[in-house]
């Protein structure tokens, strides 16, 4: 049945559920198919919300079922689909564990410094100084790491390295640092996948031996990083090398924070856009070229010559900068483009987006969990959909000559930017905590800047670098650049651009997601059921908790959320990362430190304690400070150990006892949180009720996986952490 024959029987007044069930299955049938790498995604979700490692064997998950939908697929077609969604399930479940299982185990970095050798495989230039990733390093004289390690350089370092040198640097490293609280992102996992063992700092110059045999795509990147810098200076250099190369690194922050705030750090970022846009050059420039000369047009199928080099070009530069989620998703897309431009087929489709998708779920499947590949592909799936909605529209505008072109580009413009915002802000939300609110006036502006001028620009600087004629280009992307950064700075400035808000918790996220695909990937009436899917996710804040107290997982810091705002306590060296974090947890600017003594909104101090209770209806935690030194410590020789913390100071009416030092001596059965807490179990979480506390630590959050450390042992227990009495 075909869908137009499927909706007129549909509009018939008559018919049972049933009937009417089977006219949806009929005239929905042929898209179905879009669905597949949907339950690609929900398995990989499912391997990693799960909180112990699954056995090998269920990697063979998904071939009985995928087996058994091909043979019932034509005399029981419904089953068949059935088994096919669920066989795509295990398949996504099944990618990711093989995927961890074939990643290097995590590497034991020492605790102090050490000599790091090894070969550079990537130079990323900074605001000030270098930062260098050497492959198969060294620690001292130890055999070579399977992972990588990153070095920031000092920033005097007058050394200039380039990939395929050797390098050799005492520094100080450290691995990848635990989320900031249970359930926030999570770089140790994102560093397991991409093959990082951790990175540091440099306490001395390096040492660098010149050595053939740079990797290609990384020796060009750097080369054309530092023609780019060296014809534009400061940060129109660092921008426009970051749209050539996909390298932020050198970004200042004030320019990137600007950017953010106006909604435009998108573009910052090679996506979708900068590869379009690098393919569309390409054809245009071949197309034209071949219409050029009559000979040759009329031997030569210059459409698909030009999509084919289109396509070259556009692979090339997803190669250059990296090769990230939105490149590959891009230039995934680009290739069936090509093949559709080739065939005589429709060039952009639902089905080639699912096909993307299904393509970067199968290779890279921790590209669900991040930012990059839900946005990218949720862009373009909204945007692909809105294009099937106005195909009328779009008809007859054009059908109306050069006034409805026009037209049509206006308001093609104010559409992409307002879908754009629409299909991204939550995952912005949930990701960032911040919603920009002039996003699309920003990029109304800025991206035909970047589409018409800059990329242009910089694509023509590219190819004539050879020839060291890149100057003139260069000199009109910087001054595309400064246009773009100017429009940043602007909408930055207004009242309201960016506002910090609670996250969306991550099963609205989910909910959105499932709520957009509903609305984008079916084609009759029922699917506008996902707008109120997606309203509900977008509201899934209001019903979730967010904890009242947080520890950070190297126990120099705590905060309370009080109605009046946030209030942290910091001991020296506290991570300004984790605190930043937090604070968009609570959907929060700033916060205030704790009393010394007196009182504030929801807590009441004295020099060795504070009562926290941040609502009136809510049992309080005692929060226990470390008391003076009876006697001040000498000028010479080693200082006497402090005064311990005794619980006994927090006993009463305290449901937790919590404290940024260990914690000696019993209240009971109160539960404590102490360094030694955190130490061994990392960020804790505290949710204060009338009838106790509840306490999430992030090891019992994240369970037993490749990606996290395993428990620290006490070493002697003269270098060990100080512990608890009752430890």
């Amino acid at each position: 049945m075909s869908a137009h024959a499927a909706q007129s029987f549909l509009a018939a007044p008559a018919l049972t559920l049933a009937e009417r069930a089977a006219g949806w299955a009929a005239a929905e049938w042929s898209r179905w198919p879009l669905w597949l790498p949907v339950a690609m995604g929900a398995g990989v979700l499912a391997y990693f919300g799960l909180r112990a490692e699954p056995g090998a064997a269920w990697m063979a998950l998904p071939w009985p079922f995928l087996t058994l939908s091909l043979l019932l697929r034509r005399r029981y077609p419904l089953a068949g689909a059935a088994l096919a969604l669920v066989g795509a399930a295990a398949l996504g479940f099944a990618a990711a564990l093989f995927h961890a299982r074939a990643a290097a185990p995590l590497a034991e970095l020492p605790r102090t410094a050490v000599v790091v050798s090894g070969r550079v495989a990537a130079v990323d230039l900074l605001p000030e100084g270098r930062r260098v990733t050497l492959e198969a390093p060294r620690l001292a004289d130890g055999p070579p790491l399977e992972r990588a390690i990153r070095v920031r350089l000092r920033n005097n370092d007058p050394a200039r390295p380039v990939p395929g040198d050797d390098l050799a640097v005492r520094a100080l490293v450290r691995t990848p640092m635990p989320p900031a609280y249970p359930g926030a992102f999570d770089f140790q996992r994102a560093a397991f996948f991409s093959g990082l063992a951790g990175s540091g700092f440099a306490l001395n110059p390096a040492e660098v031996t010149p050595r053939a045999g740079a990797p290609l795509f990384a020796g060009l990147r750097a080369a054309i990083e530092a023609r780019v810098s060296a014809a534009l200076p400061g940060e129109t250099g660092a921008v426009s090398a970051a749209l050539l190369t996909g390298s932020q690194s050198a970004i200042p922050a004030p320019a990137l924070a600007a950017l953010r705030d106006a909604g435009l750090a998108h573009l910052l970022s090679p996506s979708g856009l900068h590869v379009a846009i690098v393919i569309g050059l390409g054809f245009v420039t071949l197309r034209a070229g071949i219409a050029a000369i009559p000979w040759l047009a009329l031997r030569v199928d210059s459409k698909g010559a030009a999509a084919v080099l289109g396509l070259a070009l556009g692979g090339a530069y997803t190669l250059l900068t990296g090769a990230g989620v939105p490149m590959l998703r891009s230039f995934a897309m680009a290739a069936l483009a090509t093949l559709a431009i080739l065939t005589g087929r429709r060039a952009l489709s639902p089905r080639a987006l699912a096909l993307a998708a299904g393509v970067v779920l199968l290779f890279a499947p921790e590209a669900l969990v991040g930012p990059s590949f839900q946005m990218s592909f949720g862009a373009v799936l909204a945007l692909i959909a809105a294009a099937e909605g106005m195909r009328g529209l779009t008809r007859r505008l054009r059908a109306m000559g050069a006034p409805g072109r026009a037209a049509l580009v206006v308001i093609g413009l104010m559409a992409t930017s307002l879908i754009l915002g629409a299909a991204t802000t939550p995952f912005g939300l949930h990701h960032f905590g911040r919603l920009q609110l002039y996003g699309v006036a920003a990029n109304a502006v800025a991206v035909p800047l970047t589409s018409f001028i800059v990329m242009p620009a910089g694509m023509l600087a590219a190819f004539l670098m050879p020839l060291g004629l890149e100057g003139p280009a260069l000199a009109v992307m910087g001054w595309g650049v400064d246009a773009t950064l100017l429009v940043g700075r602007t909408v930055a400035a207004w009242p309201g651009a960016a506002i910090a808000a609670p996250p969306i918790p991550a099963w609205g996220l989910g909910l959105f997601a499932l709520g957009l695909c509903w609305l984008c990937l079916w084609g009759l009436p029922w699917r506008w059921a996902g707008v109120p899917m997606m309203a509900a996710g977008l509201l899934s804040g209001l019903v979730t908790t967010p904890p009242d107290i947080l520890i950070a997982a190297d126990g120099r810091m705590l905060a309370v959320s009080t109605p009046a705002g946030v209030l942290s306590e910091r001991a020296s060296g506290a991570s300004r990362l984790t605190r930043e974090s937090w604070l968009r947890s609570w959907g929060e600017e700033d916060a205030a430190p704790l009393p010394r003594s007196g009182e504030a909104p929801g807590v009441v101090c004295t020099p060795l304690s504070c009562l926290l209770r941040p609502r009136v209806d809510v049992a309080a935690a005692v929060l226990l400070r470390q008391p003076p030194r009876s006697v001040p410590a000498p000028r010479r020789g080693p200082a006497p150990p402090p005064p311990p913390v005794l619980a006994e100071t927090g006993c009463g009416e305290a449901a937790v006892l919590i404290s940024l030092e260990p914690i000696r001596g019993r209240c009971g059965d109160t539960p404590r949180v102490d360094r030694f807490s955190v130490w061994r179990d990392g960020s804790h979480a505290i949710w204060l009720a009338a009838a106790g506390a509840q306490i999430l630590s992030d090891r019992a959050n994240r369970g037993d996986r490749p990606w996290v450390p395993p428990a620290p042992v006490p070493r002697a227990r003269a270098g060990a952490e100080p512990l608890a009495e009752a430890e």
